[in-house]
């Protein structure tokens, strides 16, 4: 008996770092952040966080609805969900208490985000000029988050031994990411550009030249993903556009945007974003052309 005791304690401890173990470090970790605010507002209001109830989970959402998006109302419900799965709780999220609230607070608010601004071609040059020469690393960063539509977590990640530079341009190995969760991989193909000044493979080739002591372990870019939209906003400043309307996203949803405009299919836009569904590249697509497809073209005034 005590043998059986001792193997389901095994069991249960195995479980847990199964869980763990199926989503990526960076999100386990927003997870807990999301969970911390939540046990916050518990704290200060006299609720239990672990378990709760739905009732406490609607009050939370409500009084978070006050300063948040409603992505953000839905991301924290996930989150406290996976709390609770962790813990060995269970927390019906679909609750009508829930999902009725969310539903009056979506009529309120609307759904959709108020997105950063995406770079686009004539933004990238002007940021691209005003990087100094000897910011060589900030030069690759941006030209390589832009033509490869890296998402930031992606192109913080990238490490020596990821790259190869062929004939067409560089190929780089995306070991994981936010749609790739079991680590299956992905390679991004990322041709010369005709305008060497603006070429992202020819950036990256002359930053990983001037690092003396890089090895294949190494990240490229030893930097965080935060450091990825500041140095984005710094730039953008530099340039003279708005940096407040600018971050991390806007170098993706730049190519994306971009892409569309260009006429690339949506399949292809989706091959190198890494993006599963058609939802997000679409509207890119349509913000894209919403100045080539419109109707007022056919009126002459």
């Amino acid at each position: 008996m005590n043998n059986l005791i001792t193997d389901v304690k095994t069991l249960e401890i195995e479980t847990l770092k199964n869980l763990k173990n199926s989503k990526a470090r960076n999100t386990l970790r927003a997870y807990q952040s999301d969970f911390k605010d939540f046990s916050a507002f518990c704290s200060n209001n006299g609720f239990p966080s672990l378990p709760s109830q739905p009732k406490i989970i609607a009050l939370y959402i409500t009084n978070l609805s006050k300063s948040s998006k409603f992505s953000t109302l839905k991301r924290r419900i996930a989150s406290i969900s996976v709390i609770h799965k962790l813990k060995g709780h269970y927390l019906d999220t679909k609750h009508p208490v829930i999902m009725e609230n969310l539903h009056g607070i979506k009529r309120t608010l609307g759904s959709r985000q108020k997105a950063k601004k995406p770079i686009l071609i004539n933004d990238l040059k002007l940021i691209i000029n005003v990087i100094s020469e000897e910011k060589i690393r900030d030069k690759a960063l941006i030209l390589l988050g832009f033509a490869g539509g890296f998402r930031r977590s992606e192109l913080v990640n990238i490490y020596h031994e990821d790259i190869e530079f062929v004939t067409e341009g560089v190929k780089i190995l995306i070991k994981r990411s936010k749609t790739d969760q079991t680590g299956e991989g992905s390679i991004k193909a990322i041709p010369y550009f005709d305008n060497q000044e603006f070429c992202p493979v020819i950036s990256l080739k002359n930053y990983i030249n001037s690092k003396s002591n890089i090895k294949n372990e190494s990240r490229i870019f030893d930097i965080s993903d935060k450091s990825v939209a500041l140095i984005i906003k710094k730039y953008a400043e530099k340039a003279g556009l708005d940096s407040s309307k600018y971050a991390g996203h806007s170098l993706r949803s730049g190519f994306a945007t971009t892409a569309a405009e260009f006429g690339a299919e949506e399949r292809n836009i989706m091959a190198m974003t890494g993006h599963k569904t058609t939802q997000m590249v679409r509207r890119y697509i349509q913000d894209a052309n919403l100045f080539k497809n419109n109707a007022l073209n056919k009126i002459k005034i």
